[in-house]
């Protein structure tokens, strides 16, 4: 299935690093969904960590372990998906087994496959596309049947990228129902980058 493309995924130990380091290092790095219409991928330029059992706003808060969190409680690369407000939102499972913290794909830089991301999100080209985490699964056509795959396997993966001039930091979006979690600097951005889903 690899044989139009040069990509390569990156190798299971990439995600056995801390979450928070995990978080800023896939800034940059290339999400690659190969589809029956086509190819599309792009440059994630912005993350969130959640820290599991010590973090209110975890899925997984207090080692809650449900058929919705089962797949955080996997290796570290495993998919996480789950839906919210009818959207579909992509997480990589970080962490040692059965520790369950993961990283939130927030948004990415359209690179290939741009023609068909326009017409699953019915819009042109522009930074609002992909930059927010429910827009980027609908334009790379990624839904919850990923929900326990693993991201060194096609046809859903993670490749090399580009390494970020620079990286920003700043609280997680949408949680301020999580006590003091919700002033926590764990969700990360390429600096520059007009795709990113909220400012600071």
């Amino acid at each position: 299935m690899l044989t139009d493309i040069h990509y390569k995924p990156l190798p299971t130990d990439f995600y056995q690093q801390p979450t928070l380091e995990l978080a800023k290092s896939l800034l940059g790095c290339l999400l690659v969904h190969m589809t029956p219409e086509g190819t599309v991928s792009g440059y994630i330029a912005e993350t969130e960590a959640y820290i599991g059992p010590g973090d209110r706003a975890a899925h997984s808060f207090q080692n809650r372990r449900t058929k919705r969190t089962e797949a955080m409680f996997a290796e570290a690369g495993t998919v996480y998906t789950y839906v919210m407000h009818t959207h579909c939102l992509l997480n990589v499972v970080s962490g040692a087994l059965d520790a369950p913290e993961a990283v939130l794909i927030r948004a990415v830089e359209p690179f290939s496959g741009i023609d068909l991301m326009s017409a699953r999100r019915k819009m042109p080209y522009g930074k609002n596309l992909t930059n927010g985490p429910g827009k980027l699964t609908k334009a790379l056509g990624i839904g919850m049947d990923y929900y326990g795959h693993h991201f060194t396997n096609p046809p859903l993966f993670i490749c090399e990228g580009n390494t970020p001039s620079g990286i920003g930091q700043g609280k997680r979006v949408g949680i301020d129902n999580s006590g003091e979690a919700k002033d926590y600097p764990w969700r990360y951005w390429i600096e520059d980058t007009p795709f990113l889903s909220k400012k600071g």
